[in-house]
């Protein structure tokens, strides 16, 4: 007789329009598992980041209904990688086997948790929910994310392309990501850095069901940002390089300037001297940014500041 004990954990903020359903469709998905024999006990876990909405009285609500249904309300709004984090970090604790992390707009595909459980029950550690293509993308969304995959590759970061958040996680891979102590949290990125044994489960991404994305541009662009830096240090060694190279060409111009004044040539007039100072300006104010965004990941470091503080709970 199968006794895994799973939790899916579903972070929301301002997600009234959708958790009807996505309570239906994951309370479905839940007990088809038990009844197949998957898992011996299924439960979700909500995790409200500070929702100014009526996400948290709709989830104390459907918990009067649904048994299954357990919730944590955080005091403030974190972010979604931290109350993901929150969901994770108490299903670690808890006195269950294997956690799913998914989020509550419905676009990744629930009915893929099912092949998620089969690998876990086979052995694994970690299961990825991989997109297959795109086509629910804008132009734009579709290659700036292609963009930042290959860019995180690049730059030396483990990430697994086309995946976001939607993963299955054993136990014990739980219990290692959460002894990570760093504030920075970006999770597609640390996870594959765990080591366990791995494999990926790929899906098609559907429409967002109801309401808006809580992604807009400027947020992604920060999150993209998040990622590289938290990863990788190639960009400050991209700085000592181009450092280099403008040394390198300002020694050249210095000795061309010298050989066209012995020679009694006229020098090249301000419009070359103002680009190259532009050009330079800016090349350092961008060398002087990167480095910023380094100190500022250190300065949230060295301070150890809680990642969350739980003002209620629901069925724990």
């Amino acid at each position: 007789m199968n006794t895994v004990k799973l939790v899916i954990v579903v972070p929301c903020y301002n997600e009234e329009e959708v958790l009807k359903e996505t309570t239906r469709q994951l309370s479905d998905v839940l007990a088809r598992m038990e009844n197949e024999g998957r898992i011996a006990d299924g439960r979700i876990l909500y995790v409200d980041d500070g929702s100014k909405d009526a996400t948290w009285p709709l989830i104390e609500q459907l918990s009067e209904l649904n048994p299954c249904i357990m919730a944590l309300k955080l005091a403030h709004n974190v972010g979604h990688q931290q109350a993901l984090w929150a969901g994770l970090e108490w299903v670690a604790n808890s006195n269950y086997d294997a956690a799913v992390s998914i989020d509550a707009d419905l676009q990744d595909d629930v009915d893929a948790i099912s092949k998620m459980v089969d690998y876990y029950n086979k052995g694994i550690d970690i299961v990825y929910g991989v997109r297959k293509e795109r086509k629910t993308d804008t132009f734009f969304k579709k290659h700036t994310a292609q963009l930042f995959y290959k860019l995180m590759r690049t730059m030396g970061g483990e990430i697994v392309y086309n995946h976001a958040d939607f993963r299955l996680m054993s136990k014990r891979a739980l219990k290692a990501l959460v002894s990570y102590p760093e504030r920075n949290l970006f999770l597609r990125g640390i996870v594959p850095m765990l080591g366990y044994s791995s494999t990926s489960v790929y899906y098609d991404r559907k429409e967002r069901f109801a309401g808006e994305s809580k992604y807009p541009f400027t947020k992604m662009l920060n999150f993209a940002l998040d990622g590289i830096t938290s990863f990788s240090v190639k960009p400050l060694r991209l700085i000592t390089t181009a450092g280099l190279i403008f040394m390198l060409a300002s020694i050249i111009a210095i000795i061309y300037a010298l050989s066209s004044f012995a020679s009694g040539h006229v020098f090249p007039g301000w419009t070359s001297l103002l680009i190259s100072v532009w050009f330079i300006g800016g090349a350092v104010l961008t060398a002087i940014g990167i480095i910023g965004e380094y100190v500022g990941k250190i300065y949230k470091e060295v301070k150890r500041r809680p990642r969350y503080f739980i003002e209620k709970e629901v069925n724990l």
